[in-house]
């Protein structure tokens, strides 16, 4: 028997035959992006995450695709955190006719609703723009999904509190718990009553100790299969990030050009400006203006200061002295367009951080055109850079990037700085993973490129003993 809830909230029944539960990898198995993992019990599906590929032409072709589900048999979407990758894809189910509930924490409701609509605005952006430069190689472009769609989606939501236990669907329950990734970030259990009792364990994105603004990854105390993320699988962060982005700052001021930093809206954004602001208050970097053009940026990092159950206690006290600790000491917003292009006009030593992260769109193209041909600017990559992205190919030495239909020059100077990431590395997933009681019967790898993955799972097999393998994509695995 399978369930959904109709339109007065009361379920709605239906029979099949079933032999057990099961769980499908439909995104992340085998690369970092598109997390979405669909568990049918027979009473109920579930979706864990429901992300858009990013990356490789391959991988991004695949977001126009159908959905691989039926969207009618779906109960419940359960969120991980509000990530493109693992989130973006909502506006699509919405518009297929799901209007089945998508828990998620707190946060994350709030993330969502400057998240989903702006893709949704830069989906429609990127159409007209192509349109209109005729770039595009179909007749007419058209956005993946509209903000219409992104507001179907919104109206869906259910916040959830962390550490509560929450029915989702018929014989399914789930607990959040705060993984530290970005503000709202959540593991998720997943609690399957029937036709077997089992609990299924998913990390989503991990995130680190001891990092700024906010709390620790929380344990996990059971799971009976795991699905754990490799981003970060075959290698450990620098320890000590601060010093390499004073150089590169300093550098990049002796050059007298600009610091051009993509950096993702959510996360990485605010620690940076964190960061630029210790480095000030020590004077290990002059204090320059620093310019946040990214309207969801912007709103995002004052969503961060509203949350004071997210905040690590170094974040609460500055909260608690009135002091803004996600602002430097000339620090500037762009948040119209003709703020972000009046930057152009910029001349000597300025920092800009923009969107998106591994510029693959948004407004930090503008910037890229503009200063890449430029021998003075310095471009620093502040995170991992997926591969086909423009931030993997100026990472790769690439002496021309594409954008916006034409080849601009590089000339400038390509920095990466891998400690901010936002992801556990190696040792601090192994961290996590000691948390639990007991091993889990299963644990499958996802969310990582094969390398990352492939390492990973090794060092679990070596280091803990437990039965682990990659997640494979479109595979369907008996739970």
């Amino acid at each position: 028997m399978s369930g959904q809830r109709g339109a007065d909230g009361r379920w709605l029944e239906r029979f099949v035959v079933t032999k057990g539960s099961t769980l499908r990898f439909l995104g992340a198995a085998g690369t970092v992006t598109g997390s979405k993992h669909l568990v049918e019990t027979g009473q109920a599906s579930v979706l864990l995450d429901c992300g858009l590929f990013q990356g490789m032409k391959e991988l991004r072709l695949r977001n126009w695709d159908r959905l691989p589900f039926s969207v009618a048999a779906l109960d419940a979407v359960v969120l991980s955190h509000a990530h493109i990758d693992h989130s973006g894809c909502l506006p699509l189910l919405a518009r297929e006719g799901y209007r089945g509930p998508i828990f998620c924490s707190a946060a994350t409701a709030e993330l969502l609703k400057i998240v989903l609509p702006d893709s949704a605005h830069l989906q429609e952006e990127d159409a007209e723009r192509a349109n209109r430069r005729g770039y595009t190689k179909h007749r007419i472009a058209r956005p993946l999904y509209t903000g219409d769609d992104a507001e179907a989606a919104l109206q869906l939501l259910v916040p959830c509190e962390y550490g509560k236990q929450i029915d989702v669907a018929r014989g399914v329950s789930t607990i959040l718990r705060r993984a530290g990734h970005i503000l709202g970030s959540a593991t998720v259990e997943l609690r399957l009553d029937a036709p077997a009792s089992k609990t299924l364990g998913f990390s989503g994105d991990l995130g680190r100790w001891g990092r700024p603004i906010l709390r620790d990854p929380e344990p996990m105390p059971h799971a009976d299969v795991l699905l754990v993320e490799s981003t970060y699988g075959d290698r450990t962060h620098e320890t000590d990030p601060m010093s390499v982005l004073a150089r590169i700052v300093n550098e990049a001021v002796d050059r007298g050009g600009a610091l051009i930093i993509p950096a993702f809206s959510i996360g990485r954004t605010q620690e940076l400006v964190w960061r630029l602001r210790e480095l000030e208050d020590s004077e290990r970097i002059p204090r320059m203006s620093v310019f946040m053009d990214s309207p969801m940026a912007i709103n995002v990092t004052a969503l961060y200061c509203r949350h004071p159950t997210e905040h690590d206690l170094e974040m609460q006290l500055l909260m608690d002295e009135a002091r803004c600790p996600l602002c430097s000491h000339s620090f500037h917003l762009a948040r119209t367009r003709d703020e972000s292009k009046a930057l152009n006009r910029f001349e000597g030593p300025l920092i800009i951080i923009s969107a998106s992260g591994m510029a693959t769109g948004g407004r930090v193209l503008h910037h890229l055109a503009q200063r890449l041909p430029d021998p003075r600017t310095t471009v620093l990559l502040s995170g991992f850079q997926a591969r086909g992205t423009r931030g993997h190919r100026l990472q790769e030495g690439a002496t021309t990037l594409r954008i916006h239909g034409r080849d601009v020059p590089v000339r400038a100077k390509i920095e990466t700085l891998h400690g901010l990431s936002a992801h556990a590395d190696r040792d601090e997933i192994l961290r996590w993973l000691g948390g639990f009681g007991a091993a889990p019967q299963q644990t499958y790898i996802v969310h990582g490129e094969p390398s990352a993955a492939d390492a990973l799972c090794e060092r679990i097999r070596e280091r803990l003993g437990w039965s682990v393998r990659v997640a494979v994509d479109a595979e369907k695995v008996t739970l």
